[in-house]
């Protein structure tokens, strides 16, 4: 109640799902990716169940990919829409083409690395920043993936991989930092899940292939039938 959230990625997938229950648990927040059309009509549907009227959601234009000078001007818009900032979800992401660590190309590694991991940096030291200036602590969450994990081994995805675990390592870094300024930061690491970054993915050979190379062979012998 009374909390202010910025969600980034929110105009579909994991991020279009918490929109919504954050609608419905009637928190204001601040709906944010690179998608205006949808995240108008993502707005428009959480704040017509407003029982009080009161306007819930907002868009906001915001592109993670972008420079730190475009992402910081996002980020204190975001914050003077509703005069606070209480929690930062980074749940934008890039999850790419599934190709060999020989085959990616520099251009399809930056763009990983820049949505996934510089992005979700950059705004985090934008929001922080306020957040410690205010005085008000808050909350951070990002998310990152068990793709990012030592049991998430994920063949094709060398980029993805790599970012969502410079995530992790960022999180606690940042944990031990802020925590001075009684901001919490943590991440979430989901498994695989249907969405619109993973639809090419959704293939019986490549689920096959992922859920045994994401499974530890010690695990896989104990739960052998």
């Amino acid at each position: 109640k009374d909390k202010v959230v910025l969600l980034t990625g929110a105009s579909s997938g994991i991020g279009r799902k918490v929109s919504l229950d954050l609608g419905k648990a009637g928190c204001k927040f601040i709906a944010a990716a690179r998608r205006v059309d949808r995240l108008e009509s993502l707005c428009s549907e959480i704040n017509s169940l407003s029982s009080t009227g009161i306007k819930l959601a907002a868009p906001l234009e915001l592109d993670v990919s972008s420079d730190a000078a475009t992402i910081q001007k996002a980020v204190k818009q975001a914050w003077d829409i509703f005069g606070k900032i209480d929690v930062l979800i980074n749940n934008a992401g890039f999850r790419g083409n599934v190709k060999t660590s020989l085959d990616l190309s520099e251009d399809e590694w930056d763009k990983g690395f820049r949505t996934n991991f510089t992005g979700p940096r950059l705004v985090s030291k934008y929001v922080c920043s306020l957040m410690r200036d205010a005085k008000r602590g808050g909350s951070v969450i990002n998310v990152s993936s068990i793709a990012g994990l030592h049991r998430g081994t994920v063949p094709g995805g060398v980029a993805y991989a790599c970012s969502k675990g410079g995530v992790d390592t960022m999180t606690r870094i940042m944990a031990i930092e802020l925590g001075v300024y009684n901001i919490r930061v943590n991440s979430i690491a989901p498994g695989l899940l249907k969405s619109e970054i993973t639809q090419g993915l959704m293939h019986k050979e490549w689920l096959k292939n992922v859920t045994e190379r994401s499974i530890s062979i010690c695990f896989r012998e104990y739960i052998h039938p």
